[in-house]
């Protein structure tokens, strides 16, 4: 009988941290489309997002994109993530710099953002992501 507690093989958590920064990378490409269904395939339903303003759940963060108020010209990691694997959930943190256009007004963002993972089906989406401002400027 398989032991569900045991730690993953090397293998196996090779396989999905890179299964992570796969998603990670594609949603961030996502969200540089602007495209709201393209951006969705990486969220899960109940998708969060905490920032200085405050709590947004996935549907209200969408409509913004879909109406054209919120869009974004760049999103870059500033050097590799950590990710944190716990069974079928991960945790990514980066360091992130990105360009967002609010109703027209340019926002330049360096931040530190932390996304929750979880596998659903066979693939990762993301539950929750928390950004907050990096105090420094990146090296």
């Amino acid at each position: 009988m398989e032991d569900e507690n045991a730690p993953p093989t090397p293998a196996e958590e090779a396989a999905a941290r890179a299964g992570v920064l796969r998603t990670a990378e594609a949603w961030a490409e996502a969200i540089v489309s602007n495209d709201a269904e393209r951006i969705a395939v990486y969220m899960a339903d109940e998708w969060t997002i905490v920032s200085g303003t405050g709590v947004t759940a996935k549907d209200d963060f969408l409509a913004h994109v879909a109406s054209g108020d919120l869009t974004h010209s760049a999103m870059a990691p500033v050097g590799e993530p950590r990710i944190l694997l716990a069974g079928g959930t991960a945790v990514s943190t980066a360091r992130v710099v990105n360009t967002a256009y609010y109703r027209g007004t340019r926002h330049d963002a360096d931040e530190w953002t932390t996304d929750i993972f979880v596998r659903r089906r066979g693939r990762w989406v993301c539950v929750h992501t928390h950004i907050t401002p990096a105090n420094e400027a990146p090296g």
